[in-house]
């Protein structure tokens, strides 16, 4: 299994970015997918989740209504579009995969369910 993630870098405060991951090795469709983020000298946090089919997401609370998560089945890929970014967003950016239970539309809310991890991609924001 590879997640492999692209599209870090830096930002100045108030711009955007858009991550993307791409999966192989593992049958996307059945996975629920998400962004984690480690800061500097920080733990591991939520910052998307996105069920199989898009039915249902999750945001950590200092990113809701300016990080969108989205998932291409067909293309095995999921991404995140980070708009009115802040220093504090500055982070190593993580893609995750979960396994749910079949059928089931869950999302993960923490590290304690994901099966894979990438590798990250680093996004400093500049104030």
């Amino acid at each position: 299994v590879q997640l492999v993630e692209s599209g870090g870098g830096l930002v100045q405060a108030g711009g955007s970015l858009r991550l993307s991951c791409a999966a192989s090795g593992l049958p996307f469709n059945t996975y629920a997918m998400a962004w984690f983020r480690q800061p500097p000298g920080k733990g591991r946090e939520i910052v998307a989740s996105i069920s199989v089919n898009t039915v249902n997401t999750h945001y950590g609370d200092s990113v809701k209504g300016r990080f969108t998560i989205s998932r291409d089945n067909a293309r095995s890929m999921v991404y995140l579009q980070m708009n009115s970014l802040k220093p504090e967003d500055t982070a190593v950016y993580y893609c995750a995969a979960d396994s749910p239970p079949a059928g089931s539309e869950a999302v993960p809310v923490g590290t304690a369910t994901v099966d894979y991890w990438g590798k990250g991609t680093l996004v400093t924001v500049s104030s």
